[in-house]
């Protein structure tokens, strides 16, 4: 158990510490879907509210039944295992996105996110 809990206190430490400028650049992949701004909804819906949100429940987008019911709230963690292989994270959901593999991207983009969308 200790060791799951060191594991865990290093990923939210890689969180933490994640390049916000580097995220910034990362995120204007994913720019090409969504927005950060409210009520922006694109090819992918806005990402304004994400943390704290229950994966699947935002206004005025269309989501899958998978996200619907995958019963995910958004959070740095959350969001890092999505971000990483949406498909084995939600099996069926409509994001065509393969994902981001690298850990350190992942952290600089979640970064990015947090100071963007606080």
């Amino acid at each position: 158990m200790a060791s799951v809990a060191a594991v865990a206190a290093a990923a939210g430490a890689a969180w933490a510490d994640g390049d916000a400028a580097r995220g910034k650049k990362l995120f204007e992949e994913c720019a090409a879907c969504h927005a950060l701004e409210p009520g922006a909804n694109g090819v992918g819906p806005s990402l304004y509210g994400l943390f704290g949100r229950k994966a699947g429940e935002g206004a005025d987008f269309r989501y899958s039944p998978a996200l619907k019911r995958s019963g995910i709230t958004w959070s740095s963690r959350t969001l890092d295992a999505y971000i990483a292989d949406p498909q084995k994270e939600v099996p069926a959901n409509r994001m065509p996105y393969a994902g981001m593999p690298d850990a350190r991207d992942r952290a600089d983009l979640i970064a990015y996110l947090q100071s963007a969308l606080k």
